[in-house]
């Protein structure tokens, strides 16, 4: 039986390496059962770009602080802190999201995926791609030949995902969207916030809300890695809830910076 094949999309200031090996304990428990494909998002964050996302998020200052450290090595590129949109000064539109979109178009055109987890704005990524393969005529330079590049996903998993603020978002995101969608929210999380996680979660007509008392991470616990490998072998299944199991979940897995009007 061959793998089921995953997009995965990393945080911001993460890339592809770094969310691979902060879910290394997942992609364990899964074996050869799914096929994870981690895309690094195409902009390559400069200081000043991270600068800025310090100064808007006030809990954090470094990218240590932030679960990333990895990224600041830059003896070697393949660490670089990479992003999939920043925001104009405004902080009304996605700036370069269009890049992001087309890059995972070439992905969705070479190979077949059951689904898309993202985590924080690989998160909000994520989610876009899915409702955009819903309804592609809104952003045409998506379609081949008329039509989605890509058959629906089956499911979406977005941990600490918002919706992020722009023209294109909200016609691509609005009145709402059906792709089933897990969506992995922290009790403790300042980074993406409840009432910033509820603007993805409302747009999204075929949910299930599961809540860790952490923060901004992808929990990574016995009873979650159990939970997700379950959810990623049988989304439309009767998965337990891991909050069943455990009645906390300390922090741990993967944590990224994510400004506020991202």
């Amino acid at each position: 039986m061959a793998s089921k094949k995953v997009l995965m999309l990393h945080g911001y200031a993460q890339n592809a390496t770094i969310f691979s090996k902060r879910l290394g304990a997942l992609r364990k428990a899964c074996g050869k059962d799914i096929d994870f494909v981690f895309v690094d998002g195409p902009h390559v964050l400069t200081p000043a770009d991270l600068a800025e996302a310090f100064r808007s998020t006030n809990e954090s200052s470094s990218l240590d602080d932030l679960g990333a450290p990895e990224a600041a090595t830059e003896a070697d590129p393949a660490l670089a802190p990479r992003g999939w949109w920043n925001v104009d000064a405004a902080r009304t539109k996605t700036v370069g999201l269009e890049d992001s979109i087309m890059l995972i178009r070439e992905y969705l055109l070479k190979d077949t995926y059951e689904g898309i987890f993202g985590f924080s704005q690989g998160a909000a990524m994520a989610a876009l791609m899915a409702a955009l393969l819903e309804k592609p005529e809104v952003f045409p330079p998506f379609l081949v030949d008329g039509k989605a590049p890509h058959p629906p996903f089956k499911f979406c998993i977005a941990a600490a995902g918002f919706r992020p603020k722009s023209p294109l978002c909200d016609s691509i995101f609005l009145p709402s969207y059906s792709t089933p969608t897990l969506h992995i929210l922290g009790r403790t999380d300042v980074i993406v916030v409840e009432e910033r996680s509820k603007t993805l979660v409302d747009v999204s007509s075929n949910k299930r809300v599961e809540w860790h008392d952490g923060g901004h991470f992808v929990p990574s616990k016995a009873n979650w890695r159990n939970f997700l490998k379950a959810y990623l072998k049988d989304p439309t299944g009767d998965v337990p809830s891991p909050s069943t199991t455990s009645a906390s979940q300390p922090a741990s897995g993967t944590a990224t910076p994510v400004t506020p009007s991202l």
